[in-house]
């Protein structure tokens, strides 16, 4: 029996669906909304939709305002002697003319570097033809697709886990419900045993072999009793809340229909999965990305941009504007084939996904097959641990009665007591093991 204990506390969480209970569909529903797990992939939705944001930004004009202010000291000078190429001419010229309309020019000296210099600017740039802001967003939206269908997969996950810890939260109630009962039936056994060393009918080792049999009990009742608590905790987790809430107890859902059409199940599985969405997300994902560069390849990118603004020494807008306007075209004709290498390796990618999508898709074929077969196991089970508790508890009330008559001794009555409790036990296993099976079916086939 302490095998089967231990059986019961290390059954594996497997997720379980389609449940009728609304105390475990709230349950469900405050775990979707405060899980931790799913808040992050909340924010990582948020993140790819502002990156769709940006790539739609580029189709805009951009227009920057870029002042400047430039202070020089030292450093290399512009000589040229204007002035003692001209000024002789100049005055020849205003001696001919008798006039000054001439004047004599300073020769040149003056730093490279410009000082108390500013330029004050607009300047904007628009895309005319450009094939990498196109399909940047396309590949974007991809993204956005895929992470949209991997949050629906953690969401899928959070699910059937908050149902197993629930399902396994009422199992530990329903192993001490066992525990409790056979507790009552061992303490009237001691009672028992007390009457009869009182009547000098037996020894007083028989009360000491029963009290011990209590005691055994309730060290497995504190074992379950542990489970319960870690059961309770797991669940709370799940949900984000205090680890000590209390859990409420609904076994509704526990008669539900189990029976299933695998031909059914197996293409619900192809259309339902979540990792078929999003690889389908990534191979769109990589198809655009390779017409990308397709596309770069074979065409420039074409824009017109200007700038305005002021540009003089010292602050003083005063004749100081300007104007330039400006008609871009960029294409980079050869650069050691690596537009070419750019392409093949984007299609390589995309091989890549279309091999892992059949990969992924056969191996839910063999998920669902495999699931469906242990499910009819379990439910071959069933009947006859229900048959074996049935006869378990017959048999003890014969040797119980026996055993009152002074017909049988204390060590048959314990092993028919022992006998019902590990049936029961095992009746509890295997109703809990198909729900298990059940829901494993339910969650590789992406049942909703």
């Amino acid at each position: 029996m302490k095998n089967l204990i231990l059986l019961l506390a290390l059954t594996p969480v497997i997720a379980f669906s389609q449940v009728s209970s609304p105390v475990l569909e709230s349950y469900i529903q405050e775990g979707l909304k405060n899980n931790l797990a799913l808040q992050q992939e909340s924010l990582e939705i948020e993140k790819a939709q502002e990156s769709i944001k940006q790539a739609k930004a580029n189709f805009s004009p951009k227009i920057t305002f870029a002042p400047t202010y430039t202070v020089a000291a030292g450093g290399r000078r512009l000589s040229f002697p204007v002035g003692d190429l001209l000024n002789p001419v100049y005055s020849t010229l205003n001696k001919l003319t008798n006039t000054s309309n001439f004047p004599q020019v300073e020769n040149v000296n003056e730093l490279l570097a410009p000082n108390n210099f500013h330029d004050t600017k607009f300047s904007f740039q628009y895309p005319i033809y450009n094939t990498d802001i196109r399909y940047n967003l396309l590949i974007q939206r991809d993204l956005l697709t895929a992470q949209e269908a991997k949050k629906r997969i953690i969401e899928n996950e959070v699910r059937y886990n908050i149902t197993i810890a629930y399902l396994q939260y009422l199992q530990t109630l329903e192993v001490e419900k066992i525990f409790s009962a056979s507790r009552i039936v061992l303490s009237d056994f001691v009672k028992l045993n007390e009457k009869l060393v009182n009547n000098n009918v037996a020894t007083k080792d028989v009360i000491y072999s029963a009290e011990y049999e209590v005691s055994k009990l309730d060290q497995q009742v504190a074992v379950m009793d542990k489970n319960r608590y870690t059961a309770q905790a797991y669940l709370n987790f799940l949900m984000n809340r205090d680890f000590m809430t209390e859990i409420i107890a609904d076994t509704v859902f526990l008669d539900a229909n189990t029976k299933v059409n695998v031909t059914d199940v197996r293409q619900q599985s192809i259309n339902n999965r979540q990792e078929i969405s999003q690889l389908k997300a990534n191979i769109q994902a990589s198809a655009s990305a390779i017409k990308l560069q397709e596309m770069n390849s074979l065409r420039p990118q074409v824009f017109v941009g200007g700038t305005t603004g002021f540009q003089g020494n010292g602050y003083t807008f005063k004749n100081q504007a300007y104007i330039i306007g400006q008609l871009g075209l960029t294409w980079d004709v050869f650069h050691g084939h690596e537009k070419k290498s750019k392409i093949q390796q984007a299609k390589i990618q995309k091989s890549i996904l279309e091999t892992k999508l059949e990969e992924v898709q056969k191996q839910i074929q063999l998920q669902v097959s495999q699931a469906y077969f242990e499910l009819e196991a379990a439910q071959k089970t069933l009947p006859s641990a229900k048959d074996g508790t049935v006869k378990a508890e017959k048999y003890f009330k014969v040797v119980d009665s026996r055993y009152r008559n002074g017909q049988a001794i204390l060590v048959e009555y314990l092993r028919a007591q022992n006998e019902v409790i590990t049936a029961q036990l095992q009746e509890s296993l295997a109703k809990y093991d198909i729900l298990l099976k059940k829901a494993t079916l339910d969650k590789v086939a992406a049942v909703r």
